[in-house]
Formats: C-alpha cells, structure tokens, sequence
C-alpha cells in the first residue's frame, strides 16, 4: 500500500470516527434491511471471478453485523438469494449457493447471532435446508441480534405463501369460506409472513446504486426508511453504514402520513 492510501485510509477512518460520535443512538432503526447488491460488478471491476465476488460479498456480512451490533440494531434482514436468481446459470448458482450456505455456517458458530431463515424452503437443495434448520437450532438461546437470512427470497412468494398458510389454517380449524373472508385483515396476513412476531424494517438498504426493492419484504416496507449507496456491497465499508445511519437519523418519519 503507497503513502496516498494510507492517508487516504487513515481520513476515512478519522471521520468515520468523526460521524459515529455525532450519532444519536435514540434515533437508531432497531430493523434493519440489507439488500446486499453489486457482488458481480465489484468482481468484474477488479478483475476477479464471479465467485469471488460472492465470496467477498460474504466475508463482509461479519463485520457489517458487528457495526450493528454497536448501534443497538435489534434485528437484521440480510438479503442473500432471491427467488429470481435460480433462474442464473448453473455454472453461477451451485457455486453462490455453497458460499451462502458457508454464511449461514458461520453466522451460527460466531455466537453472537440468532439465525433465522425467511423464504421458500422447498426451492432450497437439501443441504441447505438442512445447514438452516442446524443454524436455526444452534442460536435458538443466543440473545444478541436476530438475523434473518433470506435465502430463496421473494416478496410476492412471501405474499402468497401467507394467504396459503392463513387457508390452510382455516381449514384446519373448520371454518366456512364467508367465516375466513370475514376474519382477513392485516394483522392476521401479518401474522402469517416469514417475520411474523417480528417488528418491521425501519430502514432499508441497498448497495450498488440501484434504486428499487426489487421485491424485497413487499409488506413490511410500507413505512419503511430507504437508503441506496453507490458503493457495491463487497466494498461497503463501516463509514457508508454510518453515513446510512446518520441519514437515517435526520428523517422525521411520518408512517404514510
């Protein structure tokens, strides 16, 4: 490393240090969405394969949970593979889903997370199903921040797979079809999603550039605070998370209001 990145690395760090002690903690989202963009471009930028753009992407989401972790961040939905990327090459995906699967690993055994998984189960290959379940199980007992890792991942799948659940249910308990249309509302679709019992996102963010949810957590974001950096996901760095907290910070929310 030359003389001008060391400085330019030492001023970053200055106010990163700078903003995280202008950061009111009271004004801290307690939920967390991440969606986590720009593996690919940040490989092909520098040079390297798609895979190791994935890998790189991976090896941040320790250290973005420990900046969480320092702000009182309760829960964090991280954003890992939708359902839209099955329809990837096989050459991309098997690779992509043994990395995720390696996430998922690693959260457990870290200690300081509780895992949990939102998605459609049955699109997963059984290994990963089965590191979810271990993981899941694992953190069951660990009170620090509640993960979510979204793995087979799509809003209108979460939608529909709610309702599913909700009839199934309803069945289940003998009801009529006019007794089921009389007891829909939002709470009961609600307590049917994959974050069912869980607060919503406050803040949302997206790396990359890209300016849209791309389906992510449809119902949940209806109030939700939305924060799009530039910076591709494997080069996001604890200065961008506090810029996005500081930002956060200075909205005054109006929940559709």
């Amino acid at each position: 490393m030359n003389l001008r990145d060391r400085l330019r690395g030492l001023l970053v760090r200055l106010y990163a240090r700078r903003v995280e002690g202008h950061l009111d903690h009271n004004q801290v989202p307690k939920h967390i969405g991440v969606i986590m963009d720009g593996n690919r471009r940040w490989a092909k930028a520098a040079g390297s394969t798609t895979a190791q753009g994935h890998q790189a992407g991976a090896d941040n989401i320790q250290e973005f949970l420990g900046w969480c972790s320092e702000t009182d961040v309760e829960v964090v939905t991280l954003w890992l593979l939708s359902t839209d990327n099955f329809d990837r090459p096989q050459e991309e995906l098997v690779p992509l889903l043994g990395i995720i699967e390696g996430v998922v690993r690693s959260l457990a055994a870290d200690g300081r997370w509780r895992v949990h998984h939102v998605g459609a189960t049955d699109m997963l290959p059984s290994d990963m199903r089965t590191a979810l379940k271990e993981a899941e199980e694992a953190t069951a007992h660990v009170d620090g921040i509640l993960v979510n890792v979204a793995i087979g991942y799509g809003g209108r799948q979460e939608i529909a797979d709610a309702v599913r659940s909700m009839l199934l249910e309803a069945n289940a308990q003998g009801q009529s079809l006019e007794e089921v249309a009389d007891a829909v509302d939002i709470d009961l679709i609600g307590s049917h999603l994959y974050t069912s019992d869980q607060p919503d996102p406050d803040l949302v963010i997206r790396t990359s550039g890209e300016q849209r949810l791309s389906g992510f957590m449809l119902w949940q974001t209806a109030h939700s605070e939305y924060y799009f950096c530039e910076v591709f996901w494997p080069a996001f760095r604890k200065v961008d998370f506090l810029r996005a907290m500081r930002d956060y910070a200075a909205r005054h929310r109006r929940y559709g209001g």
